[in-house]
């Protein structure tokens, strides 16, 4: 089974991407969405004692955490010494019943995977790009978003042009839906041919 990295910047289209994957039978394991799912679950305990007042209705507040996380390195520290063991926790489940699936192909959707590591433990790694013209239109008109808040979510990741430096593939969005399916679907066949 072939073990594929999916990763990209803030508003480059991966979420996207990942899901022309799964239209192309592609098991998608997607690190934030367990991430949203701990934050209803086993994350809320730890997560509440560590950052008091982010609980709210049983869940974690994701405003509440962000505010108390952002610029703080410390505190972000400490946020993912909780969380990122439960999501690899998850993503080992997610390995093990593709394997009993017999998948040849998984794609593990990590928007931090050369910041956390996560690199190392694929075994080929698709990289989703935009120039940053795009990126900014994307990502500030998304609801909440502020330029400082953009540029804080920037400097914790790995900058663009070393991601597409350490890919085997990357997939230019900026072209449009059409482009990036395609550009899937070429990956995904010769990844089933290897």
């Amino acid at each position: 089974m072939i073990i594929v990295g999916l990763t990209g910047s803030i508003g480059m289209g991966k979420s996207t991407t990942a899901d022309f994957f799964r239209a192309a039978k592609v098991p998608v394991h997607d690190a934030d969405a367990t991430v949203h799912d701990l934050y209803r679950n086993e994350a809320v305990g730890p997560v509440g004692r560590r950052f008091p007042g982010t609980v709210q209705n049983g869940e974690i507040d994701r405003a509440r955490l962000s505010a108390a996380v952002l610029g703080d390195k410390k505190a972000m520290q400490a946020l993912e010494a909780i969380v990122h063991p439960l999501v690899r926790e998850r993503e080992q489940r997610f390995l093990r019943e593709a394997r009993e699936q017999k998948a040849p192909l998984v794609i593990l959707d990590i928007p931090l995977l050369f910041e956390t590591g996560a690199d190392a433990r694929v075994d080929k790694i698709v990289v989703v790009t935009a120039p940053p013209e795009i990126q900014r239109q994307r990502v500030l008109s998304r609801p909440g978003m502020t330029e400082q808040k953009f540029q804080q979510i920037l400097a914790r990741q790995t900058p663009d042009d070393e991601k597409r430096r350490r890919a085997d593939f990357v997939i230019d969005t900026s072209f449009g839906f059409d482009h990036a399916r395609n550009a899937v679907e070429e990956i995904v066949k010769s990844l089933r041919a290897a």
